[in-house]
């Protein structure tokens, strides 16, 4: 069954006129519901994430403020949140979600989350709408309880994971691949072990053979035993924040390549749903929905 980690606080209110669409939160699992793609039973509520494995992965000074409600507004307009001790709690439930995910994943050979790839999180710093780092937090509990020895981050998000990269850069478990928007957020890209930076209007051709020729590739050399896919869906040339020019169509062949190089591979592999800002509401929706009926389909 597929597993799907969901809770209410992940739509959590914002105050009028963010640009953030908390309301996908809310409105994806309502249409998967509705269509009849999935059902109750496949969705499950995480707890709260542990502070020992917050501090895993994030120093002990930066996740004070977060739980003090203490960062300086430099550092709070970094993060593109008005921060409140409810965000705080919103962001370790997502965290906690794809930590569950790897846990599914493992289990029934994938797992999603209605949230999470928090990718611009550094170890001591938020940024880009990213408090914590959720896929680098998994992939410390995947490996420190020797459930993966080689992991592969494939984020397909428009824009860099930078905060991944960052993170794990001493960390040769840990593959991290992004392939983003060129003149895109962030201006300041840190270095992926691999970054594919595409030019502003990228089409669906140019994007699906560069992924092509590119996934199955780095599955044959890194070998992984565990992928964390970010399945953002700021591709689409709807966006208004992601400058690439692809079609829906497009970004769900974009979704069925990746998972199905998971399958035919035999890797588990956890979805996070990432990044969607089209100016059509139902657009940012459908898109994400689709990734959830390709797992539907491959898998089950």
């Amino acid at each position: 069954m597929l597993k799907i980690a969901y809770s209410p606080i992940y739509h959590h209110p914002l105050p009028p006129g963010h640009r953030f669409p908390m309301v996908k939160y809310s409105l994806i699992p309502e249409q998967l519901l509705y269509e009849g793609t999935c059902s109750e039973d496949n969705f499950f509520t995480p707890e709260k994430l542990s502070e020992k494995q917050i501090l895993r992965t994030h120093t002990a000074e930066y996740w004070e403020k977060l739980k003090t409600n203490s960062l300086t507004r430099q550092e709070e307009r970094k993060t593109g949140f008005p921060l409140t001790p409810k965000l705080v709690e919103r962001e370790i439930t997502i965290c906690q979600g794809t930590i569950d995910n790897a846990k599914h994943a493992l289990e029934h050979g994938i797992s999603m989350n209605i949230a999470g790839g928090t990718h611009h999180a550094y170890a001591n710093s938020g940024e880009g709408f990213c408090l914590l780092n959720d896929i680098c937090l998994a992939s410390h509990w995947l490996l420190d309880n020797n459930l993966a020895k080689q992991i592969l981050v494939v984020d397909l998000d428009v824009h860099q994971g930078n905060g991944t990269a960052k993170i794990m850069e001493n960390e040769s478990r840990v593959f991290t691949f992004s392939m983003h928007g060129e003149k895109n957020y962030p201006m300041h890209k840190e270095s992926s072990d691999l970054d594919i930076e595409l030019p502003d209007g990228t089409e669906d051709s140019l994007y699906l053979q560069t992924l092509e020729n590119n996934l199955p590739r780095l599955i044959d050399e890194v070998q992984p035993d565990f992928i964390f896919f970010q399945s953002g869906v700021d591709i689409l040339a709807t966006d208004k924040l992601g400058r690439l020019g692809l079609s829906m169509d497009g970004c769900k062949q974009r979704d069925k390549f990746v998972l199905e190089s998971c399958k035919q591979n035999n890797i588990p592999v956890a979805v996070n749903i990432g990044g969607g800002y089209s100016h059509k509401l139902s657009d940012i929706v459908d898109a994400h929905a689709n990734t959830f009926r390709l797992a539907q389909e491959i898998y089950f």
